[in-house]
């Protein structure tokens, strides 16, 4: 088992949930793949989105989860395995996200599993080669149906920044 492998394979997956909460796109596209294959898709954002560049990616996520829009991603229980190659790897990862869109007074929590494939590049980075995950549940709360609901702190908000 290549420890040191599995160890940079989940600081990768941390970085990429990290750097997309906090709208980092060069370090996010760095995550990824050049030829990455990506597939996302939410019952909120309709039909399931399929990318198979890495600045397809970082362009939608860019437009689409952008400062008007509030993420946290929390992902957990690590499975990874590194192939004999040394150079490749799968993993699946639980994960929850809460997403909350202030303009439009709704709020999104969800959970899952991610699949993974992991490549080593020739700079030695690991990167995710492919992505996409199975949802368990998503639900979507109206801001106006929750009267006690209120934002007090929202990094990209200037009125809310502490």
């Amino acid at each position: 088992m290549d420890l040191v492998a599995i160890e940079q394979i989940k600081r990768l997956k941390y970085r990429y949930f990290r750097s997309l909460d906090l709208k980092q796109w060069d370090d996010f596209g760095d995550c990824l793949a050049t030829d990455v294959d990506a597939r996302y898709g939410t019952k909120a954002m309709g039909a399931p989105l399929d990318f198979t560049a890495r600045e397809e990616v970082v362009e939608y996520m860019r437009a689409n989860l952008g400062e008007q829009v509030v993420t946290i991603h929390v992902a957990n229980h690590p499975e990874i395995d590194v192939a004999d190659d040394g150079l490749t790897a799968s993993g699946s990862w639980a994960f929850e996200d809460t997403v909350i869109v202030p303009a439009f007074g709704v709020q999104i929590r969800g959970g899952g599993y991610y699949r993974d494939t992991y490549r080593c590049d020739p700079d030695g980075a690991w990167r995710i080669a492919s992505t996409a995950y199975d949802r368990i549940y998503e639900a979507m709360t109206s801001l106006a149906d929750t009267p006690s609901f209120k934002l007090i702190a929202n990094r990209w908000d200037p009125e809310l920044q502490h």
